[in-house]
């Protein structure tokens, strides 16, 4: 078979070139783009004689202009908010809704978790966690438990699913992957109880009894698949910089 030439776009920290050199299929990555400096630095460190290029695609191509390119246009896209069909209990008042029993997830959302928690062909979290870290700075800062205990998605080592993680994960909260919670022995359900009603120095006290953390750069590279020896994570440092190029394409 004749040996393929590939150009890795958006390559991030390589993780197409990793998965083409594991397929032993024949082929040399002539060339990798990416415009995310840190990721370039994990890329170059593991990829050493790959051309790597700093620039978008677009100064790559060129592309013929459209007729909406070449003049100016004004477009806007606005959707009217509506309140969510939901509410805090399960009592009648809540007829025709779906009831949040804790946190902003429903019956059937917190079902559904622990549905693919008991799913014993998939491993646990904790076979892919760090043994020696400074768990201290992972931890959630108490600005962000106040400002978003209710969105966070939470697992435990003996968990067997997370959120997808995205490039904004560590920088942002919301919807951007899952939090670990270190304490296994304390329930969830108790320390969201009546949250709402507590001062914010109660709702601190409260929520650092689960000691919430980010997973470090290298977790999230092992459930993503990359091997042991996918290293330079030390240049991710405790801000998770280079979650911006934690990517497969």
């Amino acid at each position: 078979m004749e040996s393929l030439r590939a150009l890795e776009l958006y390559s991030g920290i390589g993780g197409m070139h990793q998965a083409l050199r594991e397929s032993c299929i024949p082929a040399q990555v002539v060339a990798a783009v990416d415009v995310n400096t840190v990721a370039n630095e994990v890329y170059k460190y593991n990829f050493p004689h790959t051309q790597l290029l700093a620039k978008t695609i677009e100064v790559l191509m060129e592309f013929p202009k459209t007729e909406s390119e070449h003049s100016p246009q004004y477009a806007i896209n606005a959707e009217k908010k509506t309140e969510p069909n939901i509410c805090f209990d399960s009592s009648t008042q809540c007829s025709g809704k779906e009831a949040i029993l804790f946190k902003l997830e429903t019956a059937g959302e917190i079902d559904r978790k622990r549905q693919q928690d008991s799913d014993l062909s998939v491993r646990m979290l904790k076979d892919f966690l760090e043994d020696n870290i400074d768990k201290h700075s992972f931890f959630l800062p108490p600005k962000s438990l106040l400002r978003y205990a209710l969105l966070l998605d939470i697992v435990k080592p003996t968990s067997r699913r997370s959120m997808c993680f995205t490039k904004g994960y560590g920088r942002y909260i919301e919807g951007t992957g899952s939090v670990l919670q270190m304490t296994e022995d304390v329930q969830i359900e108790n320390i969201y109880k009546s949250l709402t009603s507590l001062s914010p120095e109660e709702k601190i006290m409260r929520l650092s009894m689960l000691q919430l953390r980010f997973f470090t750069p290298k977790e999230i590279a092992n459930l993503l698949g990359f091997p042991p020896e996918f290293g330079m994570w030390d240049t991710c440092g405790p801000q998770l910089s280079c979650i911006n190029g934690l990517r497969t394409h």
